[in-house]
């Protein structure tokens, strides 16, 4: 589907619908011509139709349009960006999410002055499944905002037509996934970590995504070389960096090289590559990203064990052990997400159970009654989107 395309003819017509007021989020705007559908709606407070605006389409895995909306205003006020979410779209039927995909773009195109050449999309969760599905069936995306989830194919790849800034918190279940993604990229593509659950991204977070895209599109073309903007980018990670001083682990190594990445070509990052080289090169950092490898082996490890013990409980001859088994894996699962110090062990028990709990909840774990009461005795109660 390719959504601009699609709405060329339309964007000639008259809109023939009351504007929604600027500078404020808007929860639910009725689509013109699809009564049935909405979405949250941000328009920046300097919005006039005399000039074109790039625009985020959002998905939100429970329909819930005001939750990107909200985590994204403040960088659409800052930076001149429309932002929709999908009050229809959510995990189930992909007939209900296409049409919801085609109802928003539709009314959005229609209503506004968007900029062809600034169209993204943006989901968590089963959205940024969705998101991701959008641009790869679509032509001329100018980037994806993926948060908590991958590819909607599950099918690994190295090369995107488009840059994606991906996000994940430090406990999501969908942790590995997102890392595992970043590391097999090798076209434009930016990896942010957060703490906090399988959650949307802060605000904060959706800023730095923001502005990791307007360097994107200044070289790709895609937006007019604007020096003063870059400047200003640039200072805010130059001065991130700089607060941390002479530390050294993987984050710091990661953001050095990250200013290297994004800024050659449009500032002088000298002194940057050569630190970038040495921080790469650091025993420390170098044994922190393997024990950040190690841990994800023993997650995945972790995961499929568990999955193995749920297969037995249809065995009469291996129930019982299975049971006492999966038991003391959830006892122990939940022990160690429960200890004060945020730890790695921590962050990747409360993972594996997170991970657990919602699969529960979408039918893919056994029914077992026993082994029910078992995971309602550990599971950890699942924090809101």
């Amino acid at each position: 589907m390719v959504l601009i395309a699609l709405l060329t003819a339309l964007m000639a017509s008259p809109v023939g619908a009351s504007r929604p007021p600027r500078g404020e989020i808007v929860a639910d705007v009725r689509c013109v011509d699809d009564p049935a559908q909405g979405y949250a709606l941000y328009l920046p407070s300097t919005y006039t139709a005399d000039r074109e605006w790039p625009v985020i389409f959002a998905f939100d895995p429970g329909g819930r349009g005001l939750n990107p909306v909200e985590r994204y205003k403040a960088a659409a006020e800052k930076y001149g960006y429309i932002v929709a979410g999908s009050n229809n779209s959510r995990n189930g039927s992909w007939d209900i999410t296409k049409a919801a995909v085609s109802a928003m773009t539709h009314d959005v195109a229609t209503r506004f002055s968007i900029a062809m050449k600034r169209e993204y999309v943006a989901g968590m969760s089963g959205g940024s499944r969705v998101a991701l599905g959008v641009a790869l069936s679509s032509q001329g995306i100018a980037g994806v905002f993926a948060s908590s989830a991958g590819y909607p194919d599950s099918r690994p790849r190295t090369e995107l037509a488009f840059p994606v800034f991906e996000t994940a918190g430090t406990e999501d279940f969908n942790w590995i996934e997102m890392r595992q993604m970043a590391r097999a990229l090798k076209t434009p593509h930016r990896l942010a970590i957060f703490e906090g659950g399988h959650i949307w991204l802060p605000a904060d977070v959706a800023t730095e995504g923001v502005e990791w895209m307007e360097i994107q599109a200044m070289k790709s073309g895609r937006k007019p070389r604007a020096q003063a903007e870059i400047d200003s980018i640039y200072a805010e990670r130059i001065a991130k960096v700089d607060q941390t001083g002479d530390h050294v682990d993987a984050e710091q190594s990661a953001a050095v090289s990250a200013i290297v990445e994004d800024f050659t070509g449009l500032e002088d990052v000298t002194r940057f590559s050569a630190k970038a080289k040495q921080l790469a090169a650091d025993k420390r950092v170098r044994d922190e990203l393997k024990k950040d490898v190690d841990l994800e082996t023993k997650e995945t490890a972790t995961n499929q064990i568990i999955l193995g013990e749920e297969s037995l409980l249809t065995d009469s001859a291996h129930r019982a052990g299975a049971l006492k088994q999966l038991r003391e894996r959830w006892k122990a699962l939940s022990e160690a997400a429960k200890v004060p110090e945020d730890t790695p062990e921590r962050r990747m028990a409360r993972r594996v159970l997170g991970g657990l709990s919602v699969r529960l909840s979408e039918g893919g774990m056994t029914q077992d009654p026993e082994y029910l009461a078992i995971v309602r005795e550990y599971r950890p109660a699942r924090p809101g989107r």
